[in-house]
């Protein structure tokens, strides 16, 4: 009995050898050098939230068994843990397995695209394949095969430099008004009669000059003349005639203001002769209820030559007594602007009432008092009053968010803009802000759309959008968006979308004393293979901030140079 059952084991052991050595498997595993693997890209790349890869290779002549079939499984082996992306299913040209096929005699080749999502700490990372070969039910594992090294997370590089906008005033230094007289002449005649000076429009103006004399906000800015000739005359004598009138109506006005002891400077007054007005008869006319006014319009028009026309409104005036007596008078005349120049309020000036009194001040005046000052307490404190005693105008609240936006206030920056919001609905400065907190809350495409509903608020919005398509993966956009800006989201985006020429981006821009400046244009030195770059803003970024050694030594950017000699001294 003992020898029958020696020998039933001896037959088992047997034909388990025999079956081993059937099993195609252990063929292939014998002969798994020969199977080329590639991924790209190598070093692996974050993208958005997303690490995307494409894995392919090839099997060699009498490799894949026909019965066979096989499962390749990329994987990221980091830390102490690992993430698995979509697997490769192949199968042998008679094998019942779901996969592509490989065929025997020829080999075959493979392609694989997959992707998985990015976590924390997979910048230091393998990718490896895993290969498990099936036939008969029977399992087995080919070595796994390392084919990448690193993740590059380059675009989490990009600063949370997202740009509020305060609304501007409208304060403006001085105004100007114009204060309009006309003097009136007889005919063929240049004198200013005495009864002119004693109109109406100049009694008004003398009434003012004298408060405007002692007013220290009123500057005598200028004197402008124009004056006319009526279009009967003969043309050459109107050009001179217009010409005496303007001279006579600035001496006359030259002397009102010195009684009114007015000092007129060296070309306080302009004086312009600006011949017959004959657009200002066709006007005249026009307003006027003369009988048959449009046909003798139509008429006078014809005659292109001046001195004809002229004859024809001569015989008008003899004709209709209206447009000699309604008409043609009021074109007699010289028109007089004494400008004065209004001055606002001081910068030392206001600056006493926003201590004192800043309820005195009007909306604009108190906008414009926040930036005579660099203590953002202080421009809080006035846009708080702007949005307290000017409760309508939405930039009071618009403006204090802003300085919460600067203070990381988020909850109280959308409650002001929010406000704001309410008293100016769809403002596009209101909301670009929303779309700024909406992204420093982690709301993306909330943010966009707040974004793009704030065409026509800045340059700023544009620039907000570039941050959303760094971190979204977009870089075409970030770098259009970011199109003539320099900074350092702008070199980034540059350099993500394929141009690592960043050095006049960065230095040009008030981000390029940054660490993270020079750390860029060493990432860029890499990509670009210029190794002194790499080295000399490598070094100037970890003598500026030590912690960038630690992330230059697991930087996947640099894994070309981590065994140069210059590169370890730059990080240890």
């Amino acid at each position: 009995m003992r020898n029958r059952n020696s020998k039933l084991l001896s037959l088992i052991a047997v034909a388990s050898i025999v079956l081993m050595a059937c099993n195609p498997l252990n063929k292939m595993i014998k002969r798994q050098g020969e199977v080329n693997y590639e991924l790209a890209p190598n070093p692996v790349e974050m993208h958005g939230d997303t690490i995307a890869i494409t894995f392919s290779g090839s099997f060699p002549e009498k490799y894949f068994n026909k019965k066979v079939s096989a499962t390749i499984t990329p994987v990221l082996v980091y830390g102490g843990n690992s993430e698995t992306f979509e697997p490769l299913k192949l199968k042998g040209e008679v094998s019942e397995a779901e996969g592509t096929t490989i065929k025997y005699e020829s080999g075959g080749s493979f392609s694989h695209a997959a992707k998985i999502a990015y976590k924390e700490g997979m910048e230091d990372a393998i990718v490896e394949l895993r290969i498990t070969g099936e036939y008969k039910d029977k399992t087995k594992d080919l070595d796994p095969r390392k084919v990448a090294d690193g993740t590059i997370i380059t675009p989490k590089l990009v600063m949370s430099s997202d740009k509020a906008i305060a609304a501007a005033d409208k304060f403006v230094k001085f105004t100007l008004e114009d204060n309009n007289v006309e003097l009136h002449y007889l005919v063929s005649n240049s004198t200013v009669r005495g009864s002119e000076m004693n109109d109406a429009d100049i009694k008004e103006l003398k009434s003012k000059l004298k408060g405007w004399n002692e007013d220290v906000k009123m500057e005598f800015n200028a004197l402008t003349i124009g004056a006319y000739a009526s279009p009967e005359g003969e043309l050459s004598k109107n050009e001179n005639l217009a010409n005496e009138r303007a001279a006579s109506a600035a001496k006359a006005l030259e002397t009102l203001l010195k009684r009114a002891k007015v000092e007129i400077p060296e070309g306080f007054s302009t004086a312009t002769g600006k011949g017959e007005d004959w657009a200002g008869f066709k006007t005249l006319m026009q307003a006027s209820d003369i009988a048959d006014k449009e046909l003798i319009i139509r008429v006078l028009e014809t005659y292109k030559d001046g001195e004809t026309r002229e004859k024809e409104i001569k015989n008008l005036a003899a004709t209709y007594v209206e447009v000699n007596k309604k008409v043609l008078p009021l074109l007699r005349r010289s028109q007089c602007n004494l400008v004065m120049k209004h001055h606002n309020l001081t910068d030392d000036e206001i600056k006493a009432l926003v201590d004192t009194k800043i309820d005195s001040l009007d909306v604009e005046q108190m906008l414009y008092a926040a930036t005579l000052y660099d203590d953002v307490a202080k421009k809080e404190s006035i846009y708080k009053s702007v949005s307290s005693i000017h409760s309508g105008d939405w930039r009071g609240p618009n403006n204090v968010g802003f300085i919460y936006v600067s203070q990381n206030k988020l909850a109280d920056a959308k409650t002001e803009f929010d406000k704001a919001n309410g008293l100016s609905a769809n403002n596009a400065i209101i909301q670009n802000n929303l779309g700024v907190i909406a992204r420093l809350n982690g709301d993306l495409a909330g943010a966009m759309e707040y974004y793009n509903n704030a065409s026509g608020a800045g340059k700023e919005v544009a620039q907000n959008k570039g941050i959303i398509n760094i971190i979204q993966g977009d870089y075409v956009s970030a770098s259009s968006n970011y199109s003539g800006v320099n900074s350092f989201n702008a070199a980034l985006a540059k350099m993500l979308n394929g141009d690592n020429s960043i050095g006049s981006v960065i230095d040009g821009s008030d981000d390029k004393d940054e660490a993270l400046s020079y750390y860029l244009k060493a990432v860029a030195g890499a990509r670009s293979g210029d190794n002194d770059m790499l080295i000399n803003n490598l070094k100037s970024a970890t003598s500026k901030d030590a912690s960038l050694k630690a992330k230059a030594k697991t930087d996947a950017e640099f894994i070309k140079s981590r065994d140069n000699a210059d590169f370890q001294s730059a990080v240890n």
